[in-house]
Parts: structure tokens; sequence; C-alpha cells
């Protein structure tokens, strides 16, 4: 990324408003609005908050606060001067006009936090935090997101980072000064340990990052069952309103519906799916179809049965497999029998659903003291975590075989890197960019 240039964008939605914000960074943010300011003197190069006038070509374009910051004390690491302007698209459009007129260029994606981060301001982590909070769907994943912003979530890794480093220093030492008798021997027993209690740590990392993954980005949800078992009445009982069509003829659902509600501050997103059974109908044949690739993209499978003939699917177990299953005997209220305790009992059709809602969340094993515990829940830092733990475990194999260190060390070696990558103290342009461009512009 070319550094040497300064950016501009505006900050706030691009709608109609009381007040717009425009973010100005760069070495020379200062520089170019000294020549657009009503009163170059009051930039004279310390945080503060001044009010005064944009005037391009000797014509004024609006009235404006600006808030400056010098480059030691802004969020980028560079000069930052943040226009707080009415908010009218088109003053926010000529402001930014000027600025380009002057030398700045239009932000990319994600470039001011981008710039941030390679400033040193904040790790990677802390970087993917930001677009976290402003994507969050719930208080609940507003606050896991804060908790990464605060760095929480990289003191995490840190401790993995130096053991790491601890353990590949104990086996080049080894490896260097085999004749020294005063160091401790790195031998194969001593690595199996360490790598062992790191691989712990990495467990548990992993198992509380999937909780924070569901508590931030919700839970996909698919409902599941032959035809007429309810299905339909289910999802409208789950959002509490009249979403997908009801009706006694088998097939009616053909196509996918979705909703979605919230639960404890967990977001579920449902899908309602064509029921699954065997039809020579081309349409319906199509919508099975569709519910079988619905089912596998789900993290949750609410299994739909009648209650008084709870039928399964044919093929429920290998559309299923390796997904969390939820068996739910519907229409309770006209099911005179003993209870099953493998599932719940409801009656969609009177909207009694509470206890079937309180058992989703208690499935998905997300206790309350996962909103408050920091974690890495992202695609990226789960996959990473699971790299550094295939490397230990192929390190360990290595060690038990008896392997010569110095080959053993190369595994631990990657596994270090894999660590520091994690952070982003060593990452990649392409990697950073990608996940930079996923960010609004102005962030």
């Amino acid at each position: 990324m070319d550094m040497s240039d300064t950016i501009i964008a505006l900050a706030t939605a691009p709608l109609k408003s009381a007040l717009a914000l425009i973010r100005v960074s760069g070495r020379d943010a200062f520089e170019i609005t000294r020549k657009l300011f009503s009163d170059p003197s009051k930039i004279d190069g310390t945080r503060k908050m001044v009010f005064g006038e944009i005037v391009n070509e000797n014509r004024t374009i609006d009235q404006v606060i600006l808030l400056l910051y010098p480059q030691n004390s802004s969020m980028t690491g560079e000069e930052v001067v943040e226009i707080s302007c009415h908010g009218s698209l088109l003053i926010a459009n000529e402001i930014i006009e000027a600025y380009l007129s002057k030398g700045a260029r239009y932000a990319k994606n994600g470039e001011f936090t981008e710039r941030a981060f390679l400033n040193g301001k904040m790790d990677l982590i802390e970087s993917e935090a930001v677009n976290e909070m402003i994507n969050a769907l719930t208080i609940e994943g507003k606050n896991l997101a804060l908790l990464s912003l605060k760095g929480e979530t990289s003191s995490l890794i840190r401790p993995i980072e130096k053991s790491l480093a601890d353990l590949l220093s104990l086996i080049e030492v080894n490896i260097d000064y085999p004749e020294f008798e005063d160091i401790e021997v790195a031998n194969e027993q001593k690595i199996v340990l360490e790598t062992e209690k790191i691989r712990k740590t990495i467990a548990n990392l992993i198992q509380n990052g999937k909780k924070g993954k569901i508590i931030k980005e919700g839970v996909k949800v698919s409902i599941a069952g032959v035809p007429n078992v309810g299905k339909s009445s289910l999802l409208n009982a789950l959002l509490n309103e009249d979403k997908a069509i009801v009706s006694p003829i088998a097939g009616t659902t053909r196509d996918l519906v979705e909703g979605s509600f919230e639960v404890d501050g967990i977001p579920f997103f449902l899908l309602d799916t064509a029921g699954l059974h065997k039809t020579e109908d081309f349409i319906e044949r199509l919508g099975v179809k569709k519910s079988e690739e619905s089912i596998a993209n789900s993290d949750l499978v609410l299994l739909v049965m009648d209650a008084s003939s709870p039928i399964v699917p044919e093929n429920i177990g290998k559309v299923t497999e390796g997904k969390l299953v939820l068996k739910v005997y519907n229409k309770a209220d006209l099911y005179f029998g003993d209870k099953k305790k493998d599932g719940v009992y409801v009656s969609a059709l009177n909207k009694d659903v509470e206890e079937l809602k309180k058992k989703m969340v208690d499935v998905l094993g997300v206790g309350s003291s996962s909103f408050n515990t920091p974690s890495l829940s992202n695609a990226r830092q789960i996959g990473l975590l699971k790299q550094i733990d295939s490397l230990l475990l192929e390190s360990q194999k290595e060690a038990e075989q008896n392997y010569p260190i110095d080959l053993i060390n190369v595994s631990i070696h990657k596994a270090w890197s894999v660590s520091k990558e994690l952070l982003g103290e060593d990452v990649t342009n392409d990697i950073s960019d990608e996940i930079f461009s996923r960010f609004c512009v102005g962030k």
C-alpha cells in the first residue's frame, strides 16, 4: 500500500442528515486543510477543535467544525482531520472534491483502519474488531467485538506466541550448542509435553471461538421434515408472523422461506424448507434439492415430526451428517401418549414454542458467561488456530517417533509463524488488503 499520499472519504452514511463527517488522513492532511480553511493560522499542528469555513476558489462551501489530530495522537498514526459539516450529500461531496483538487485521493474500503494497523496503532485482531463492531447484530455481539477492540482477544494469543518462541529457542540452543551441559535438554519427551500444553490452550480457544462466532454472526437454522408435519406453521410461530403459507396440502412449500429472530442475545436465521420425500414432480424435486443444500449450509437443523406419528425422512441421516440436530415433535396439543425425551414437544399452530426457543440456545452450549469472555471468533482467526494445532500435532508425532530435533523444529517454527500472522505481525499485503476490503469506505 502507498502510505505517502493523503486520503479522504465520507465517514458517515451517504444519507441526508443533520450532520455529516468527512475524514482526512495522511502526511499532507493539515497542509491541504490550510489551503481550504478560512483561518489557516488555527491549524498549527496541535490537537484541537476549531470553527470556520471551507473555502475553495474564493467561494465558501460550508461552515464547519474541524477536529485536528497530529500524527502522534490520531487513530491512523498520521495527521488526521475530521470535518463536521451540514448533512447534505451535496455539501459533503463539494468538500471532498475540493480536497481532491488539492492533492488528496479518495480512500479505499477500510483504508483508514488499514493505515492504523500498518502504523502499529492496533494489531490485526483489533482491526478486524472495528468491522465487527459496525456489523454487530446484537448488543451481545457488539460487546464481544468491543473486547477485541480493547486488545483482550489479542492477549489470548500472545502467551501462545511466547510459548512457541521459548520452545524454539530451547530447541535451537540444543542444536547449536549440544556440548554445553548446563542448558536445559530439549529431548522428545520435553517437546511432547510443551506442545501438548499449547494444544490444550488452543483447544479451549477454538471451543470458545465457536461460541463467540455464534453470538457475533448468529445461527443458520433449517426446518426439515417430511411434508405436512407443520414446518411452515413452526416457522410462523417462531417468527411470530405469517411468513410462510400454511396448508393441509402436502408439498405447499416448494421454495425456501426465510426469517430471523433473537433469543437471549443470539440471532437465529430460519429457513423453512420443502418436505424431504421422494417425488416424481419436477418442481417438487427441485424444492427437495434446495432443502438438502440449505440443510448442508446450516448450523442447526430442527427435525420436525408429527408427535402422533413421528416419521423420519429416509435420507435425513445422510443429509444432516455432522450437523447439530434438534428433534421437534409438533402438534403436541393433539397427542396424549408418553413423551420421548430426545426432543421438544410443541404446538406450532398455538404458537407454543417458548420451550423450543430455550432448547435451541441450550443445544448450542452458549451460556451467559460466553457474552463476557473475549474470543477469537471469525473464520480467519479460528482457521489459523486450527493450523497451529495441526502443526503442533505433527511435531508431537515426529517427537514420539524419535525424529531428529532439527526436523521437529521445522513444524514448530511454522506454528510460531502462523501465530504471528494471527496477530498481523507477519502478514502479506495481499492478505491485509483482502481483510480490509470488507470494511466500508471511511473506516
